[in-house]
This record gives C-alpha cells, sequence and structure tokens, in this order.
C-alpha cells in the first residue's frame, strides 16, 4: 500500500494545511500549524522522529557547530560492531553522511542509513527526482549541475523496489532542457538504468495556493511534481551569488515557472515555496561542491572533491549540515533558517541522530 492517502500530492498538501487536518491528528500540540504537524506524524511513523520529538526548529534559531553524530567506519567493521542478533534491526538515521570514492556506493549507502529505499517507494509508485540542471554550460566536473550519477542511482534503487516510473526533471534557465539534459551527463545516465527524461512546458503550469507563505501567497507550479507519490530532491551543494549557497530548498526553485517573482523577498519566498512542493527525500550531492562563481561555474579551480553524499527526509536539516561543508551554519543561510520558521525541520544537528559512515 502506498504511504500516502490515495489522492494525488496536490490534494494531499491542501488538505495537511486545513484546521480540520489538524483536528483529527491525535498528539497535536498547541501553536503547531495544521501542516507541520501533519508531516510531523507522518515522520513519526516512519521512524524518522522519537516519539515526544517534533521537526519545530530550535528556539534559538540558530545550529550548533559541533553536532552529535555516530561515526561507522565501514572498511572496520568485523572488529568493531557485534554480531547482529535475530531480532535487531537498525535504527534508520534522522540524517545521513556518507564519504566514499564511489557515488553510486555512496548514494545507495545513505538510504540504506535511513532505513533503506522501501521506506520511501511502494511497488506501482509515479516517482519523480528533481536535480539540478540549472544550465547546458557545463558538463558534471564543474560541478553546477548534479552529478549523474547519484542521480542515476536514486533512480535505479527507485526502480528496483516496484516503481512503475521515474521521471528525472527540471526547469533550465540557460539553454534548452534538452541540451541541458544531455550537457550535464544525466540523461545519458538516467537512461542506461530505464528512468526517463522529462521536459517541464510552459502550458502545463497551474497556478497553487501557498497555505503557509510568508511573502508568497500564489505562485504557477509544475503539476507532476505536486501529485507524485514520491519527490526526491537531489540538490547539488554549491555557491550561488544571490541566496549565498544552493542547496535542497533553493533547488525547489527549479518546479515552479515565475522566477521574477522570487526575488523580491528570495529567501523567504525559497522557504514558502519549500512549504507547498515539500518533497519527501532530499539528496545532497556533495561528491563535488562549487566553492564561488556560482550558480554557473565554469572554473575548474572553484571546484572541490568532497566524496560526500548527505541525506535526510528533512530538507531543513540535510541543507544545515550541508552549509558546514562551506564554513556555514544553516543559521548563516536566511532561507534556511526561514524554512525552520515554517515548521519544515531543525536546524539543530546536535538533536538529530546525525549518522556518518566512510566507506573504503
Amino acid at each position: 500500500m502506498h504511504r500516502r492517502p490515495p489522492i494525488s500530492r496536490r490534494t494531499f498538501l491542501k488538505l495537511t494545511a486545513t484546521a480540520a487536518a489538524a483536528a483529527a491528528l491525535a498528539g497535536c500540540t498547541p501553536g503547531q500549524s495544521s501542516t507541520q504537524s501533519t508531516k510531523i506524524a507522518t515522520a513519526t511513523s516512519q521512524n524518522n522522529v522519537p516519539p515526544g520529538e517534533t521537526l519545530a526548529a530550535n528556539p534559538t534559531g540558530t545550529a550548533t557547530s559541533e553536532p552529535a553524530q555516530t561515526e561507522v567506519q565501514a572498511t572496520d567493521t568485523a572488529a568493531s560492531t557485534p554480531e547482529p542478533t535475530a531480532t535487531s534491526t537498525p535504527t534508520p538515521a534522522y540524517l545521513a553522511v556518507i564519504h566514499g570514492p564511489d557515488p553510486a556506493a555512496i548514494t545507495r549507502a545513505a538510504i540504506e542509513a535511513l532505513g533503506g529505499i522501501a521506506g520511501f517507494v511502494s511497488p506501482g509508485f509515479d516517482v519523480i527526482v528533481k536535480p539540478n540542471i540549472c544550465t547546458d554550460y557545463n558538463p558534471p566536473e564543474y560541478a553546477s549541475t548534479t552529478n549523474p550519477t547519484v542521480v542515476a542511482t536514486l533512480v535505479s534503487m527507485c526502480l528496483e523496489a516496484g516503481a512503475s516510473r521515474v521521471r528525472v526533471m527540471d526547469f533550465p534557465f540557460g539553454g534548452t532542457a534538452q541540451s541541458a539534459y544531455e550537457i550535464s551527463g544525466i540523461q545519458e545516465a538516467v537512461e542506461a538504468v530505464g528512468g526517463e527524461m522529462h521536459i517541464m512546458s510552459y502550458p502545463k503550469y497551474i497556478s497553487a495556493d501557498i497555505p503557509m507563505g510568508k511573502s508568497l501567497k500564489k505562485i504557477r507550479v509544475y503539476p507532476d511534481i505536486l501529485d507524485a507519490d514520491l519527490l526526491i530532491n537531489v540538490p547539488i551543494a554549491k555557491h550561488h551569488s544571490a541566496s549565498r549557497l544552493t542547496l535542497g530548498c533553493k533547488n525547489l526553485m527549479g518546479t515552479v515557472l515565475d522566477r521574477n517573482l522570487m526575488h523580491g523577498d528570495l529567501h523567504q519566498r525559497i522557504a514558502d515555496v519549500t512549504s507547498l512542493v515539500r518533497p519527501d527525500l532530499t539528496v545532497v550531492d556533495a561528491v563535488r561542491i562549487l566553492l564561488d562563481h556560482g550558480p554557473t561555474g565554469g572554473d575548474l579551480r572553484d571546484v572541490k572533491q568532497m566524496d560526500m553524499v548527505i541525506a535526510s527526509r528533512d530538507i531543513v536539516a540535510a541543507d544545515a549540515y550541508a552549509a558546514t561543508l562551506f564554513g556555514l551554519t544553516g543559521a548563516d543561510i536566511g532561507y534556511i533558517v526561514d524554512s525552520a520558521n515554517l515548521g519544515l525541520g531543525t536546524l539543530d544537528l546536535a538533536s538529530i541522530d546525525l549518522r556518518e559512515i566512510f566507506l573504503g
């Protein structure tokens, strides 16, 4: 069975924004928005949030500099890991940080650390994967677009779990979708594992209300993004001249048509769009990161090899950790703070099960 009600993603998200939905939830605490409460209940039911804890932001609005984490050295498990018992099952991590030289292996390990792909995909699911394919200016080694192997691995895992189809899509602002898909290397990688590249066409966009929006109350959004059974957000971690960094929340600008509307109050409006789109899983590609001259890059001297993937159901926590790769915290990036203030996740990395794993 699907983990969502048998209604469209868009309808489900609208319902969660109503007071009626909040009243129907047991354990809804005073002061929580109905949408926040619904997502908390969903996450808790999937062993994502310990009982009694919520996805609310740290009351201080700041991220701690030393998150609590569990390190696992995958190359030395025989000496350090006790034999599992017949009844023991690993507890899914809240946030997984995986290091290793093979992008496919670290991507798979990140999803396994979160409890496995079966916790996200049921047979028959219609899945959309949203990478960052912003332009056709540079091939993947320039770290302006998401790593093709990371994207293709997620597509392959979803198909292995029984998804009926997996589409990969973005709306580039430089070049055509066809040329950007090809030059990024993503089209070849995705089609090789059985996924589909989808062109997001202008006429299909719809006007959608943003119930939780503070600065943005309505936006034209691609309807398939809202209707999919599962949305996986796969940004690349990189510098951005306007928002300082492009990470998970910022990557969702690629789901909306009215880009000019976003820039009047950029950080809050990114958070507002995030509250509408609500990806189920965020996987931050940090195989290579772009340190300067983003979002388009073009100079290999600005690229740093990190060999890392970050994954969580909580887009705020994923972004907050990814910010540390640039010597920053989540509290330094306006849209991450604004998303936390909307109740979309936590900035407090010290309060979560942050599991760091090193693959040889």
